[in-house]
């Protein structure tokens, strides 16, 4: 696996604001990162798939890359993978991110993990983080594409080890914590709080207690993301950033080809500056099968569906 992945946006939207609230300055000062490659990244293929098929979506990456040249908007979904040993994994983060550079401006969805939507390619009706499990990173994409309306044009995905050293490489990160709770005997009190990789990933995992459910698990993951990209931006060294790169190099899969991560760092920098944080309200319980789900009202999802789909004319 090639080092430079670390430009890719990682799913808990880490890469996302790490590399472009810095990447531009590292370009000009580390240039030869840029020289080592021009290829598309090649994401991981299902034993399924046949060649024929492989050189079709390269074609559609190449043709989605010389889009891309012309400063359209673009998006992206990203996913934090929880996998143990030898199993798929599933996908517990996952976040829909339009960059339009037209309008100055991105929009960040955060999908529940729980949403039952339909799962596209398996014939199911199942919790949204189970795509992932089923068919990878394309069997989630296209299942996102479908609840949303909206194409993506690009993946990438990160694993939980690649989180946790993560926020050891830039020595930890500080958030503002809203309610007192603990997580595997760790203690999270209410107030500012100093946390280390470790610390960082249960302060970001933890939801049972929270009254907020998963919507407050993702608003500390948020904060875990700004935290890494201010802690990043605002105390630069190559060492550190070597750091990332190591970690993100290990731990993050995509399909951006390299073309558009050069675009991305430059032209749609200042879009990528200004988030627009949406949500989906809605409601859950367990259902006849024993198992909790949760469903977004019908208002909400289409009012984001119409938010996300302006951004990508």
């Amino acid at each position: 696996m090639r080092e430079w992945k670390w430009l890719i946006l990682t799913a808990l939207g880490i890469g996302l604001l790490v590399f472009f609230g810095s990447g531009g300055y590292v370009y000009h000062q580390n240039s030869q990162l840029v020289e080592e490659v021009d290829e598309p990244v090649e994401a991981s293929v299902q034993p399924t798939e046949t060649a024929q098929a492989e050189q079709g979506k390269k074609a559609d990456q190449k043709k989605q890359a010389e889009k891309q040249t012309a400063s359209e908007a673009v998006s992206l979904l990203l996913l934090g993978v929880d996998q143990r040993g030898n199993e798929a994994g599933r996908s517990d983060t996952i976040i829909v991110v339009t960059v339009n550079p037209e309008t100055g401006s991105s929009k960040m969805l955060s999908i529940p993990r729980d949403l039952k939507t339909e799962i596209i390619g398996n014939g199911s009706n199942d919790k949204i983080n189970h795509a992932y499990a089923f068919g990878g990173p394309e069997m989630a994409r296209e299942t996102v594409e479908h609840l949303l309306d909206l194409r993506i044009d690009y993946f990438a995905e990160i694993n939980l080890e690649g989180f946790t050293d993560l926020v050891d490489a830039v020595d930890g990160v500080t958030v503002e914590n809203d309610i007192n709770f603990s997580y595997y005997e760790m203690q999270f009190p209410k107030g500012e709080l100093a946390l280390s990789g470790k610390e960082a990933l249960a302060y970001a995992r933890m939801r049972y207690d929270d009254p907020r459910g998963d919507f407050g698990r993702q608003i500390r993951q948020r904060q875990v993301v700004q935290a890494v990209a201010d802690k990043l931006t605002a105390d630069f060294s190559l060492i550190r950033f070597n750091d990332v790169l190591s970690v993100l190099g290990k731990n993050v899969k995509t399909d951006i080809p390299f073309p558009v991560i050069r675009k991305l760092a430059t032209d749609y920098r200042a879009s990528l500056k200004n988030v627009e944080t949406l949500s989906l309200e809605g409601s859950g319980g367990i259902e006849s099968d024993k198992i909790y789900y949760w469903h977004p009202t019908p208002t909400s999802l289409k009012q984001v569906r119409t938010t996300l789909q302006n951004e990508l004319q």
